[in-house]
């Protein structure tokens, strides 16, 4: 008896519109650091859909800032990894990588325990994407 609710949820997710309909926003700040090259801080303001991941804040964010770039690699274990942002790239040979830090609304800097593909921002935090050594 179970079977036909199952099937019924899933057909649920084919109606037209859902993947498409409209999402209460969540307000965040995007932080770009690296002082490893003495570049100034860069802060964008974005936004997340509410219980949404950071990885489609950032694509939103590239979609409309042509002054953010960055991209990301696949992995089948541990999902999405940040490998550039605004042209530069971690690499092992220099020991360099982008960290994930978030500045939460009461001012306490984190290390999230997921990466871009998991962590979900909440309103208000500050995104920071700092490169950083090993």
């Amino acid at each position: 008896m179970m079977i036909p609710v199952v099937l019924s949820a899933a057909l649920l997710l084919l109606l037209p519109g859902i993947l498409t309909q409209s999402f209460r926003q969540v307000p965040i700040d995007v932080v770009v650091e690296n002082s490893l090259h003495n570049i100034k801080p860069l802060t964008f303001s974005t936004h997340v859909a509410y219980r949404g991941i950071l990885l489609g804040a950032l694509k939103g964010l590239m979609d409309t800032n042509a002054n953010f770039k960055f991209t990301y690699s696949d992995n089948p274990n541990f999902g999405p990894y940040l490998e550039s942002v605004n042209g530069v790239a971690g690499n092992d040979k220099d020991h360099t990588y982008w960290q994930l830090l978030v500045k939460t609304a009461d001012g306490k800097v984190i290390i999230p325990d997921v990466g871009i593909g998991c962590y979900i921002p909440k309103a208000n935090e500050q995104i920071i994407l700092t490169f950083s050594k090993w």
